[in-house]
């Protein structure tokens, strides 16, 4: 999340300031460029690493800061949720052994994290969205307690309409709305850097650019949010739209986004992507700043460049330019975000060592990118790479279109090898790394297609909560394990703990798949739907048993419930209609109009005792917004009816049955 030492509310004029330092801190940049000041003649790679901290019921565990609390490690630090942490690992010289120990350097520091989190109740688990994530998970109540996120939730709501747009299509659809920055909690991802000289940044960034789409398209992970099937790395649309607040606007009018790709090749120098970012969007948050860069170069130190450094944190573009000190040497560091956390430390590696590989390889194999290829090319493969993974058809090199599997085994893999080796590394360290990434490739087995291909064999077995808590107890098993994901076996329903933690909350087993009608439709549309419409409560090994729809939310034009019609209320209007003129009756004239309701978040058991104490079978559940002037607003997203209470009966009963 960039650094934290931001000042919150600045006034205009301190931000002003800021904005002055920044502008300073990018020609000192230039400057030093210029005066041959950064540190050349070696490589070094480092890697971030996100995680998730889940519980028992493989759901979020708040807990970040209750672990970090008692692991002082300078690599560990927070998130923007409290059910992530971040590990910093110390920059590796690029040689001979290096992945091996980048790979000792992660599981040393996943295992303290996760010895720590057992003491809570927790787990670690590596993935790039967590499958058992819920809306409600992502409240601010679970936002880390610290002013920078506080202040870029602040910053961004400003900017925009306060509400983010959520929509996302692929085999399912997904279109949600949120009132915060929370939805990029929902991420995680093994970002890895590469210092290079600047009289190479161009090139190299231009690489990075070409190479993102074959690379993410052999890493893809993420491809379930909220338990709908989106892209094969929903990680890249989610975090674009988490944080854009643009809106719509008026006629044709490019506004560029702060999560991007880029508008063009890189020409000439990284001052040139700073230039860029600033003149297309605006700084987001502020700090003062009491250091002048050209003093300390006068005095012969080297500037932090704080400013721009903050500035940077908050655009995110998937390739970014890094600026850094190391040693009292300033260098510069191209940071690839397109990498997944997960699915295993080996395959987090193995995809570290082919972006490596590559970047190298192409500098000396594909020189200058752009003579080669069309940059509208490289953005089209990177969003095709997203959305399909290892099905995806590439545009390369100005050649005819190739598929994902065909470039990367014939041409890419080779690059790889060849860049690496003139690095230093050798053989059996190549082949253990880029073994994986071509094992991986040929079967198809990639991240993304595990989950997809656990969640078809379980069919609909269980709940779509219990299904996705055996996707995570899964994966945190077979990561455990070491074992990379084309070798991983499916998950099985089982895994995830069963009814007991899949039952806890009403948003895990509620009905989301909804018959409505409008207060002002005639009543005989309800009866008809009641009589049409028959949903599926019980468990799949209880398929055959089914029932009517007794109770209908009435809800108006934007999806607001205003009512709840019950089978018997119906009835007896009808009835009452068969001997009268009266054939036109509005739902609205029979409907309950003030329905007791529910939040997602409710407990199962304070559901029951509602419906017990009411005596109802019904419970709309709503999310509750409210608006100014203050006015409530109960937007239906699900319904809880007693039919759908059955199976927890039914196996507490069993388990009861099988004790006795």
């Amino acid at each position: 999340m960039g650094r934290h030492d931001v000042t919150p509310d600045l006034a205009p004029q301190q931000f002003r300031a800021f904005t002055r330092a920044l502008l300073t801190d990018v020609r000192a940049l230039d400057h030093m460029i210029r005066e041959g000041m950064f540190e050349t003649e070696i490589r070094r790679m480092g890697a971030e690493q996100e995680v998730f901290l889940v519980n028992r019921g493989w759901r979020p565990a708040s807990v970040a800061t209750q672990v970090l609390e008692q692991l002082e490690q300078k690599e560990l630090t927070t998130e923007l949720a409290l059910f992530n942490l971040e590990m910093n690992l110390d920059p590796l010289v690029l040689e001979s052994g290096c992945f091996r120990r980048l790979e000792d350097m992660l599981t040393r520091l996943i295992g303290l994290v996760r010895d720590r989190a057992h003491e809570h109740r927790a787990e670690v688990v590596l993935t790039g969205i967590l499958p058992t994530l819920s809306k409600s998970d992502l409240s601010l109540e679970n936002m880390t307690p610290r002013d920078r996120y506080y202040a870029l939730n602040e910053a961004l709501r400003r900017t925009g309409s306060g509400r983010y747009q959520i929509y996302i299509q692929g085999t399912d659809e997904l279109h949600i709305q949120h009132d915060s920055v929370m939805f990029e909690g929902c991420n995680t991802s093994f970002q890895l850097h590469l210092q290079v000289e600047p009289s190479e940044f161009a090139h190299l960034h231009n690489i990075a650019q070409a190479i993102a789409a074959p690379v993410l398209s052999a890493a893809v992970n993420s491809p379930l949010l909220f338990g709908k099937r989106l892209w094969a790395e929903t990680r890249i649309a989610l975090f674009q739209r988490s944080i854009d607040t643009r809106g719509a606007t008026p006629h044709l009018r490019d506004v560029t986004p702060r999560v991007r790709f880029g508008e063009g090749w890189t020409n000439s120098s990284v001052v040139e992507l700073f230039h860029e970012d600033i003149a297309r969007i605006p700084a987001l948050l502020g700090a003062e700043i009491d250091q002048d860069p050209f003093q300390v170069l006068e005095e012969g130190g080297v500037p932090d460049l704080r400013a721009l450094q903050l500035y940077n944190s908050t655009v995110y573009q998937w390739n970014r330019p890094c600026y850094g000190v190391t040693n009292g040497k300033p260098h510069l560091r191209i940071e690839c975000r397109v990498l997944p956390a997960g699915p295993s430390v080996a395959d987090e590696v193995a995809n570290s060592a082919f972006w490596i590989g590559l970047m190298l390889g192409g500098l000396e194999d594909w020189g200058d990118v752009r003579r080669r290829m069309d940059f509208d090319d490289a953005r089209a493969n990177f969003v095709a790479a997203a959305r399909r993974g290892l099905k995806a058809g590439f545009t390369w090199m100005g050649g005819p279109a190739v598929s994902a599997p065909e470039l990367i085994l014939e041409e890419l893999l080779p690059v790889a090898h060849q860049g690496l080796e003139h690095a230093g590394i050798e053989s059996d360290e190549r082949n253990r790394y880029l073994g994986i990434i071509e094992a991986r490739v040929r079967s198809g087995h990639t991240g993304a297609w595990w989950l997809e291909n656990s969640l078809a064999g379980m069919g609909r077995s269980g709940t779509r909560s219990e299904r996705m808590a055996a996707l995570t107890a899964s994966t945190a098993r077979q990561q455990q394990a070491g074992i990379p994901a084309h070798e991983w076996v499916p998950a099985t329903i089982g895994e995830g703990g069963g009814w007991r933690y899949n039952y806890r909350r009403v948003e895990q087993f509620m009905t989301t798949d909804l018959f409505t009608v409008k207060e002002d439709e005639v009543v005989d549309l309800a009866a008809l739907v009641m009589d049409w419409k028959r949903v599926r409560q019980i468990p799949v090994e209880d398929d055959q048993r089914r029932k009517r729809v007794r109770q209908i939310p009435v809800e108006d034009d934007q999806r607001r419930l205003v009512g709840l019609v019950s089978y018997g209320a119906v009835l007896r209007k009808l009835a009452g209609c068969q001997h009268s003129d009266e054939s036109t009756v509005p739902v609205k004239e029979i409907m309950d109009r003030r329905p007791i309701t529910i939040v997602p978040e409710t407990p199962t058991l304070d559901a029951i005792r509602l419906m017990r104490a009411h005596r109802i079978t019904c419970l709309p559940v709503v999310n509750r917004i409210t608006c100014l002037p203050v006015v409530k607003q109960e937007q239906l997203v699900g319904i809880l009816t007693a039919d759908d209470l059955v199976p927890i009966a039914e196996r507490l009963l069993e388990e009861k049955m099988e004790e006795e």
